[in-house]
């Protein structure tokens, strides 16, 4: 796919912290005290104020902050025909901490129904408010491959199985029903679309990366595959359709995952996958350094996540600017920008940081890009 390079605008990578009203709805809904109407009605309220908050803090770009989803990824996964949701007995182990259990595993062969899946009514919602104040409004969706991640994960393995014999059938069911689901998106007016992926974070891991390939599937292939994913859903797009994707390491309650460099993955993600930018989380050493930002190729631009969104502490932005320069030494200014480094609740749980921590993060974003790339900004 042929992707015309635009401006990246300011934006943030997608989600903010829920309000208490939201947090209280959505417990109220799951204790039965309130219809599904009603919640939608709370969450439609949080999410037009979310974006009148995005538009003054001056944004370009604006998201519904992940407001309907509990989680960045499973919620959708949720939407396709063919999967269900579980519990799959154990949370992802994170550095400090678990996650809650929730899963998704095949029940059916996959499809995709635009009258059903949730995405393209959200995403509606949130255009029409965005075009009232005259900003584009960007969709996030975990990728392809966090998709086939998640069904086969451990014991979900199995599922696959019963519905697919050849893994060469699977992974073509899954690019087809994102591609319908990304069409379905430009028909509902979507021109910015991410995908967010922690299945490059991962794999840098050396403890990740065995965890995630498994038995008898090396590294390797496994970088062969999740391209192949990824690209396949990609293809024959829209020209005016810009597809970003946003790589971290795991951001759960302020915790990490994994860590390593984009070393091991540059040559597969950074060279040859079809997206126009990567949002790249670089605030800790984790990431590694900036050396792999030269295997990225043409046109196509970075966003520098070093502004962190794990703690409210403000960045020193002399210290921000000075680390700009220096991947600029791999790839030029002009194709580098900058924003955070993930959302601020990944989950329905939230990083620990205050609201106005948050915006006041977002506010140190502007001031650098104002000062670094100046009428481009």
């Amino acid at each position: 796919m042929t992707q015309t390079q635009q401006k990246i605008g300011f934006q943030h990578v997608g989600s903010f912290l829920r309000p208490d009203a939201l947090k209280q709805a959505r417990a109220a809904f799951a204790n039965g005290q309130i219809t599904a109407d009603d919640l939608t009605a709370v969450e439609d309220t949080a999410i037009t104020t979310l974006v009148a908050q995005q538009v003054a803090a001056g944004l370009d770009v604006v998201t519904d902050g992940e407001f309907r989803r509990s989680y960045w990824h499973l919620d959708n996964f949720w939407g396709f025909d063919g999967v269900a949701r579980i519990k799959f007995g154990e949370g992802y182990q994170f550095a400090h901490e678990e996650t809650r259990d929730d899963s998704a595993h095949l029940v059916g062969p996959l499809g995709f129904d635009a009258t059903t899946h949730p995405l393209i009514r959200e995403f509606k919602f949130l255009k029409a408010v965005a075009d009232r104040y005259g900003v584009a409004a960007k969709v996030t969706l975990p990728s392809p491959a966090q998709f086939f991640a998640e069904l086969v994960r451990g014991k979900n393995a199995t599922r696959v199985r019963e519905f697919y014999a050849q893994e060469t059938d699977f992974h073509a069911a899954i690019q087809q029903v994102y591609h319908d689901e990304i069409l379905a998106l430009y028909a509902a007016g979507a021109r910015t679309i991410q995908l967010d992926d922690c299945t490059w974070g991962m794999l840098v891991d050396p403890h990740f990366g065995a965890l995630m390939a498994g038995h008898g599937v090396s590294v390797a292939d496994l970088k062969t595959l999740y391209l192949t994913l990824n690209n396949g859903a990609l293809a024959d797009l829209p020209a005016d359709l810009v597809i970003n994707t946003h790589v971290c390491r795991g951001n759960y309650h302020s915790d990490w995952a994994a860590t390593g460099g984009y070393d091991l993955v540059a040559d597969e993600l950074l060279g040859q996958e079809n997206v126009a930018s990567y949002f790249l989380e670089y605030d800790s050493d984790r990431a590694g350094g900036f050396a792999p930002l030269a295997k990225v190729l043409g046109d196509k631009r970075v966003v520098l996540g070093l502004i962190t969104t794990k703690t409210g502490e403000l960045e020193d932005k002399q210290t921000i600017i000075d680390r700009i320069y220096e991947a600029a030494q791999y790839l030029p200014l002009d194709r580098l920008w900058l924003s955070m480094q993930c959302g601020f609740a990944s989950t329905e749980e939230g990083n620990v940081l205050t609201e106005a921590q948050q915006w006041e993060k977002l506010a140190l974003v502007r001031e650098i890009l104002t000062q670094v790339w100046g009428d481009e900004a």
